[in-house]
């Protein structure tokens, strides 16, 4: 009986001594898993890095980390990420954008209608679940499903190229909001692309796991996940590495998009004061909202930005009737405006204020102080924009937590989930999570 176990106990020193030297020595194994970040407005692919720990969210050729949402279906072909948004404004009945707000959520009539008010291109309903019209060749329905799987194929292209491997396994992100249905028909979504998802993760609990919550002693975490078109308020509580979400609140029609209107309104009415006239070309229109877009990104990190448009506008003389792409007669002229940052402030104060809405709400809901979150966590690339981080700063008379890009928090948390999901090298903890399928998120509109 001694010899036995004497056998048995050096060959448990031998399993451990050969798994030490494998890791020390033997080059790590390529990553078997990526993890999905199948956002509203943005999406994202990661790897987990075996041999390092780290996480490398993958760049497409242009070196963009981030791909945006939108589908376009043109007579030749069907366009993803930064060729479709190129067409938003030239073929917008074909443009499909923000897909994930009707993705396994069923809708009556009346809400439909009033949900697909917002877009131009056309939203049907199919016994309560809504289904896209679109043109290509011929008459098409698409459903939402579908658009996200041209977006997480893409993703899986470009995670198949960096790897230089094929790729079928994958953890994705939902909203913690989300219902059975909803994670059902987004693992769809994968499945279509030709992924096997292993782990559907809610997006606060992955940006938590990308500030490294997982590994420090907190204990009530507050998220803010303020995109381009909405905002997400998740008050967590973690407790022996486990996450349990007490309260959501959120505004799902607020965020950069509404920030990038209200700048580009005035542009429009600077335009209509010193011309005379506004524009009129698509492309025009579509210019204008790209270099808002940059001023706004560049408001960030300076105090003014200067945006040079050049613009066909018709002449104030122009018959009625004439075309709306170029018919009468136009002028081209080079519109510029300096921009400051207090402008945009100012020109998006009630805005910004209404962020703390559904802050108030989670706290109250959650049966908690403001001095009792222990740490503000901030995702979405709105939450760059220095007055939203002073809104929040001076509310809890603390500083938001910032040492991650909040852009690519929730795809680096959940690619840290999908490395372990892979068994890669260093080997770590999962922080897991606790659902509360009682859990209702509160919107405020």
């Amino acid at each position: 009986m001694a010899g036995a176990m004497a056998i048995l106990g050096s060959s448990v020193l031998a399993l451990l001594l050969a798994g030490y030297l494998a890791q020390q020595y033997l080059p790590p194994p390529k990553p078997k898993v990526i993890g999905l970040d199948l956002g509203t407005t943005y999406c994202s692919v990661g790897v987990f890095q075996p041999g390092t720990g780290n996480v490398e969210v993958i760049a497409d050729k242009a070196g963009r980390k981030s791909l945006p949402s939108v589908v376009s279906f043109t007579d030749w072909e069907i366009l993803v990420g930064y060729e479709a948004l190129e067409l938003a404004d030239a073929n917008p009945l074909n443009t499909v954008y923000d897909a994930k707000r009707f993705i396994g959520k069923s809708f009556t009539p009346e809400e439909l209608s009033a949900e697909s008010s917002r877009y131009q291109f056309k939203v049907v309903n199919n016994k309560g679940d809504a289904e896209f019209s679109v043109s290509a060749n011929e008459s098409l329905r698409v459903t939402p499903e579908y658009i996200g799987s041209r977006l997480l194929l893409e993703l899986k292209k470009m995670a198949e190229e960096y790897l230089g491997m094929p790729v079928s396994k994958a953890v994705i992100s939902v909203p913690a909001e989300f219902d059975e249905r909803q994670r059902n028909h987004t693992v769809k979504a994968a499945q279509l692309a030709g992924l096997d998802i292993l782990r559907v993760i809610n997006e606060p609990t992955a940006a938590a796991m990308a500030y490294g919550l997982h590994k420090v002693d907190v204990f009530n975490v507050l998220v803010v996940d303020l995109g381009g078109g909405t905002l997400d308020v998740s008050l967590l509580n973690k407790q022996g590495g486990m996450f349990l979400t007490r309260a959501m609140a959120g505004n799902n029609q607020l965020g950069g998009q509404d920030f990038n209107q209200r700048l580009l309104q005035f542009l429009l009415d600077q335009i209509q004061r010193r011309y005379g006239a506004s524009p009129s070309r698509k492309q025009d229109v579509h210019h204008l909202r790209q270099a808002v877009e940059a001023a706004k990104l560049n408001l960030t990190l300076s105090d003014s930005a200067l945006i040079q448009v050049p613009l066909w506008l018709p002449d104030p003389g122009r018959p009625r009737g004439a075309g709306n792409d170029g018919g009468g007669s136009h002028t081209k002229v080079l519109f510029e405006e300096t921009v400051t940052r207090e402008l945009f402030e100012e020109l998006n104060r009630d805005l910004f204020e209404k962020i703390l809405e559904p802050v108030e709400e989670v706290l109250s809901r959650g049966h908690l102080g403001r001095r009792e979150v222990d740490e503000i966590v901030l995702v979405g690339g709105s939450t760059r924009i220095p007055r939203i981080r002073r809104v929040i700063r001076q509310f809890f008379d603390k500083d938001p937590n910032t040492s991650v890009d909040p852009d690519l928090a929730v795809v680096i948390g959940v690619t840290i989930q999908a490395g372990i999901m892979g068994g890669s090298w260093p080997l770590q903890v999962s922080a897991l999570e606790v659902p509360n399928r009682h859990l209702r998120k509160t919107n405020f509109n």
